[in-house]
This record gives C-alpha cells, structure tokens and sequence, in this order.
C-alpha cells in the first residue's frame, strides 16, 4: 500500500515537472502565456485534468492495471508569440518528456553507481521508472498527448484534414489504444528499459 501511494505522488509530481517544462520552454522562446495563467508553479492543483489525473489513474487502479498513469491540463501557450516560428511547437512539446528522461537519468545514474539502503533503492527505482513510463507515454503520437505536437510539427499542410480529425477524436483513439493493449506493450518496454539501462527490476 504504501508503494502505491509512493507511486501516485512520484507520478503525480513528475507530471507537473512535465508541464513546468512545457511552460518554461514557451516563456524562454518568448512567450509567457503559460506564466501569467500561474501554471510555472509546482502546485498540483493547478495542473489537474478530470480525466488524465483523475479518472484515467482511478480506472487502472480498479481494473488491476500492473501500472498507472496520467497527464494534466495542457499549459496554454501562444506560438505566435515564439521566437523561433519554425521549431517552436516542437521544442515546447519535447521539454516535458525530456524533463522526465533526466529526471529518470538523474535517479537512473544514482540507482547504478551508489549503494543506496533498500527502502532508498526501491523509491528511487519507482522515481526512474514512472519518469521514463510518463515520457515514452507521451511521446505517443495521439492527441492530447506531445508525441501528436511532435508529428504535426513535420506532417505538410496536405495533412491538414488529418490532424483536425486526431484532434477531434483523439481521446476516444487514445482510449481504444488502451483497450486493445496498447499501453502494455510500452510498460512492457519501459520495464525492458530500464533494467537494460539501470539494471532495475519491475
């Protein structure tokens, strides 16, 4: 019990490390939308989504899901406002999963290199694999993840009728992605991962 709420709050705050990265990232590239609607602030309250922090966590918990995950509200950016109008979008949708890859290289490198105590040693494994869990998950190219602002920032403008029609039936792809198994062949990775990686053990 105390591993699972260990869990929900490792979860919990690398998600709002992963949209304080989103923010920082538009506010350095010249916009402060995201600065001025309060979400550069390590909160949680602020960034909570109904679904990606509530109900989609609280549904794998009760289907007995061997992991959980989640996001939050979406920072609000502007890229007009963007110094760079070519890479902008880009660059402020792989901040966040970039954030969780250090974090979980950061708890990685510490897991392999120092002799931790046990109960250290089991934290720190639950910190590298969330992290590396909420970026790979992100990186999925559905909306309203940041792997869809990845693939829309290549896709031409041909593509155009393509990526309204992600946009309006993301959620409900995302949700099929889940039923059919999808999300377990990334735990599945992510546990490879991290034990080729930190030779860490889920």
């Amino acid at each position: 019990m105390l591993m699972t709420i260990f869990a929900l709050i490792v979860l919990l705050f690398s998600i709002v490390l992963h949209e304080i990265a989103h923010g920082a990232m538009a506010l350095r590239l010249g916009d402060s939308t995201a600065k001025y609607a309060g979400r550069l602030t390590l909160n949680p309250i602020k960034h909570i989504d109904l679904f990606g922090t509530i109900i989609l966590p609280l549904l794998l918990i009760f289907f007995r899901s061997p992991f959980v995950i989640g996001w939050a509200k979406p920072v609000p950016i502007n890229p007009y406002n963007f110094k760079d109008q070519k890479w902008g979008a880009l660059k402020v949708s792989i901040a966040g999963p970039g954030t969780n890859f250090l974090v979980a290289i950061i708890f990685g490198l510490a897991i392999r290199f120092l002799s931790l105590p046990e109960n250290l040693f089991i934290f720190f494994s639950i910190i590298v694999f969330y992290n590396l869990l909420l970026g790979l998950f992100n990186l999925i190219p559905i909306p309203p993840l940041d792997g869809s602002h990845v693939l829309f920032s290549f896709l031409p403008e041909r593509f155009n009728q393509f990526k309204l029609f992600l946009h309006q039936y993301g959620l409900f792809i995302l949700i099929f992605f889940w039923f059919i198994g999808g999300l377990n062949i990334i735990f599945g990775g992510v546990k490879l991962l991290t034990y080729i990686l930190f030779s860490v053990k889920f």
